[in-house]
């Protein structure tokens, strides 16, 4: 199985006729590289809002906008900092370990909806800019 990048622009397979598409995303496939252990998303968010400000050390995840738009901005700390708009639902981001992270430009009505490789362990997370560039310097 060819496994994706630490973060990479994924596009998936729809299938669509004359009453609409759908589009299926299936744990340990060639689209979603992991088991699903849980699922949320992210709505309603208020004008100006980022979320995320934050880096996972293990969890993979794989992010689709599946209504409306936003942005993540991501950063493995190597001075490049990309931001990726997801604004349609056969799009989606995939991103794994070392990779800070802010959500932001939500769209009115925006839905976003992210799949993750394990069930919440705050322990997995880090949320101080600082200890994140120490980790990455390792």
């Amino acid at each position: 199985m060819n496994y994706p990048q630490a973060m990479q622009v994924l596009n998936f397979s729809e299938k669509g006729d004359a009453r609409g598409r759908l589009v299926a995303l299936e744990g340990s496939s060639a689209v979603c590289p992991f088991e699903i252990k849980r699922c949320y998303y992210i709505y309603d968010t208020t004008p100006g809002t980022v979320r995320g400000k934050h880096a996972h050390r293990r969890l993979k995840q794989l992010l689709v906008c599946v209504s409306g738009s936003c942005t993540i901005r991501c950063d493995r700390g190597n001075g490049q900092v990309e931001d990726v708009v997801l604004d349609w639902p056969d799009k989606g981001l995939y991103l794994e370990g070392l990779v800070w992270h802010d959500m932001l430009h939500f769209s009115k009505g925006a839905v976003l909806m992210v799949l993750a490789s394990d069930h919440y362990d705050e322990s997995d997370y880090i949320r101080d800019r600082a200890e994140f560039d120490r980790e990455v310097a390792r």
